[in-house]
């Protein structure tokens, strides 16, 4: 039966450096772009949060932060174009988003 000391024997041709760069790189490839938004884009995601504001339904917030994007699930309670949030809750939660991470609007009927 072979004995074999598994990846151990390669650790020791490993530079701390290139562990590292090894890594960053790992973590920046998981990473998507920010989706680039056009007028009718913008034009399509304040009509769909007017419309949700005035019928009070529920509505999914997909937003883009860090190279994530973030599904959020709620009903507005407040938008505050001034400032450039709105407030949403649902059961579990109230949260502020800023409308300048907001990526794509879907109305829950």
């Amino acid at each position: 039966m072979i004995k074999d000391r598994g990846t151990k024997k390669w650790t020791a041709m490993m530079l701390p450096e290139h562990v590292s760069l090894i890594r960053k790189f790992n973590e920046e490839s998981k990473k998507s772009p920010r989706p680039q938004l056009d007028e009718w884009d913008l034009d399509i995601i304040q009509e769909y949060i007017q419309i949700a504001k005035q019928r009070n339904v529920d509505i999914e917030i997909k937003t883009w932060n860090d190279g994530a994007f973030i599904f959020n699930i709620g009903k507005f309670t407040w938008v505050d174009l001034n400032r450039r949030k709105v407030e949403m809750e649902n059961a579990f939660k109230s949260f502020v988003i800023r409308l300048d991470e907001i990526v794509d609007v879907t109305i829950l009927e």
